[in-house]
């Protein structure tokens, strides 16, 4: 029975895909202006030129890898851009109203979408087996460390809102902590790779649990320790339990010891307290996250943000309020960290899962490939990467809908942000890049009665 090519299954979802993007870039503008955008042929178009590009390179130089990811990550990429749109032009009649300007957000993000795009294909032209980057397991310890510390330099490094984790260059910000997310889960598969056999010895057995040895507990210290330096020096809580989580889970992966994860569950509680008897900002924010209505008026740092994306969310009920229809403006920084809380007003709680059922998709075709993938590098690094993008959309949705506190975090391809869409488009690259090798056919074993012929003739 001949098998269905997988990029053909891929091209008829992608094409799917921007038929939703287009959909709600054109609802958006029908909902404000009452007829289609000006420009949404070009637009249309120039999304089907980047897509395609990466579709035809994942067929040139990625012909057997996963046919779910481009099409899945292509939908929330668009979707995101339609939010932000649709959020600069409510901005926008806002600061006409009140006589001031605004730079709309949808252009700079159409620009690092197409440079997402750009560093997606030039993954895959350059990494043609995957693992070669376990070559480089120290080098990207080195770079990662050095990306994170580089928002420390006092010349480059700049504040936002609290945290310094951004650097500017040429007129350009930058958060080098998403790339450093990328380079440190490489070092974080590379090492485990090499050191799993040892960190899975056991000294003692405790109520059914086998505990590691004394000696084994430096990385996961040193891990421990790195995330709350991080926490500190920088302010970045979002980036600081993502180094922390992504380390614990590979750990735990690569050893199969229960007693691993309590362990780092134990040093993640016993660092949250620390952090939350420690410092201001952490202890801001819990109380948010406990009491919201008894900081709604607070000048500074109050819950004004949190609060008011939970009314737009349980204003827009179960189907929302439609595109173009609600008040996200009302809501601060709409476009990056709370865009979830816009997609629940104006798309409901029906579209808002329907969106988290998309980056379902995206994670559990990266375990899928984690599981198929044969090299033990290739096994460490696929689940690495799927569990960092489910750790980061947990923490931001648990955020905006009060499960846990807020940590600053953004939605991957679905936030304002050039930095994360940018590293995240380099994610699903190496993602499908293992993915190709988990579902390449193997090579036929040679026969024993063969390999005895090839034998005979030799001698």
């Amino acid at each position: 029975m001949k098998t269905r090519n997988p990029r053909n299954v891929e091209l008829f979802l992608l094409v799917f895909s921007l038929v939703i993007a287009m959909a709600a870039y054109a609802s958006v503008g029908i909902a404000h202006d009452g007829k289609l955008p000006a420009g949404m042929v070009g637009y249309g178009g120039g999304l089907a030129v980047l897509f395609v590009a990466a579709h035809l390179a994942l067929r040139r130089f990625a012909p057997d890898a996963d046919p779910l990811l481009l099409p899945c990550v292509t939908m929330i990429n668009g979707l995101g851009l339609a939010m932000i749109h649709r959020i600069d032009l409510a901005l926008g009649d806002r600061a006409a109203a009140s006589g001031s300007s605004y730079a709309p957000a949808a252009p700079p993000q159409l620009t690092w979408t197409a440079v997402g795009v750009i560093l997606f294909i030039a993954v895959l032209v350059v990494v043609r087996d995957h693992r070669i980057l376990q070559r480089f397991t120290y080098t990207a310890m080195l770079g990662g460390l050095v990306l994170l510390l580089l928002p420390l330099l006092p010349v480059i490094g700049t504040t936002i809102n609290g945290a310094r984790i951004w650097i500017h260059l040429a007129g350009f910000s930058f958060q080098p902590g998403e790339l450093a997310k990328l380079a440190l889960l490489v070092f974080f598969a590379g090492y485990l790779v090499i050191k799993r056999d040892v960190l899975a010895l056991a000294s003692r057995r405790v109520a059914g649990i086998d505990l590691p040895r004394g000696r084994d507990l430096g990385p996961i210290i040193v891990a421990w320790a790195a995330s709350l330096a991080v926490l500190v020096f920088e302010r970045d809580l979002g980036t600081s339990l993502l180094f922390f989580g992504a380390f614990v889970a590979l750990l735990y992966v690569a050893t199969e010891r229960l007693s691993w994860l309590l362990i780092g569950i134990a040093l993640f509680l016993s660092g949250s307290f620390l952090a939350w008897s420690l410092f201001g900002h952490v202890k801001q924010r819990v109380d948010i996250w406990l009491d919201p209505t008894a900081h709604y008026n607070d000048v500074v740092g109050g819950s004004y943000q949190l609060m008011q994306g939970l009314y737009g969310m349980g204003t827009g009920g179960i189907l929302g309020k439609g595109l173009g229809q609600g008040r996200p403006d009302i809501v601060p920084y709409a476009n990056t960290d709370f865009i979830v809380a816009a997609v629940g007003e104006e798309l409901g709680l029906t579209g808002l899962m329907a969106v988290l059922l998309v980056y379902a998709i995206v994670v559990q075709r990266g375990m899928r490939t984690s599981i198929g993938v044969r090299d033990a590098f290739g096994k460490l690094l696929a689940a690495g990467l799927s569990f960092s993008m489910a750790l980061q959309v947990f923490v931001v949705v648990g955020g905006v809908t009060r499960l846990i506190p807020l940590t600053g975090l953004t939605m991957p391809f679905l936030s304002y942000g050039g930095s994360s869409l940018v590293s995240n488009w380099a994610l699903v690259a190496v993602l499908l890049r293992i993915s190709d090798a988990a579902r390449r056919p193997a090579p036929p074993p040679t026969s024993s009665l063969q390999d005895d012929k090839t034998q005979v003739v030799r001698l």
